[in-house]
């Protein structure tokens, strides 16, 4: 399996692996409480920030996840993954963010074709899913710029408190037309 260190996008952006001097930018990307809500996790204080980076690092040395820094000039505007990698069906899932000032700017859509053409060509991953609450028009349209296929709803699958979120999920396979490019 490779473990580049650096893919390029593009648009002029890099995906590189998220480090522990990244922390104070985990730490920023964590402010909104709609951050630790996805994530499942809170990130407040520069411990667990390099806690979450370190995170990254033993998924990535196992195989399991590969989490990417997504930069321009090396300071990181997101993060894109492919997590739950399965090497008996070949198949992993896609996750995204951005912080709040790199949004609407493309930045997701090119991490997201650009980890996805690696998770296809270095992992020999066949099938990429990725999911989003219904009520993110934001997220669908970077699955479906990112050549994400809706495939259907998940009906309350997420819960935040005490609320259910259905899910619309997207799939990408390594054979879509869009992978030519």
């Amino acid at each position: 399996m490779s473990g580049a260190e650096e893919l390029p996008t593009p648009g002029g952006l890099l995906l590189r692996p998220w480090r522990p001097d990244d922390a104070a930018a985990v730490l920023r990307a964590f402010v909104p409480e709609e951050m630790a809500r996805q994530a499942g996790r809170s990130v407040t204080t520069m411990a667990e920030a390099l806690d979450w980076v370190a995170a990254r690092e033993a998924e990535r040395a196992a195989g399991t996840a590969y989490t990417w820094a997504v930069v321009r000039d090396d300071v990181p505007l997101g993060s894109v993954a492919v997590a739950a990698v399965n090497h008996v069906h070949d198949t992993g899932w896609v996750s995204y963010w951005t912080v709040e000032s790199a949004r609407g700017r493309g930045v997701a859509v090119m991490g997201v074709r650009a980890l996805a053409r690696w998770a296809f060509d270095e992992l020999g991953l066949h099938r990429l899913e990725l999911g989003h609450r219904t009520n993110n028009p934001a997220s669908c349209a970077v699955a479906r710029r990112a050549g994400f296929a809706a495939e259907g709803i998940d009906r309350q699958k997420l819960r935040y408190g005490d609320e259910r979120y259905d899910v619309e999920r997207h799939a990408r396979l390594a054979t879509d037309d869009v992978n030519d490019g």
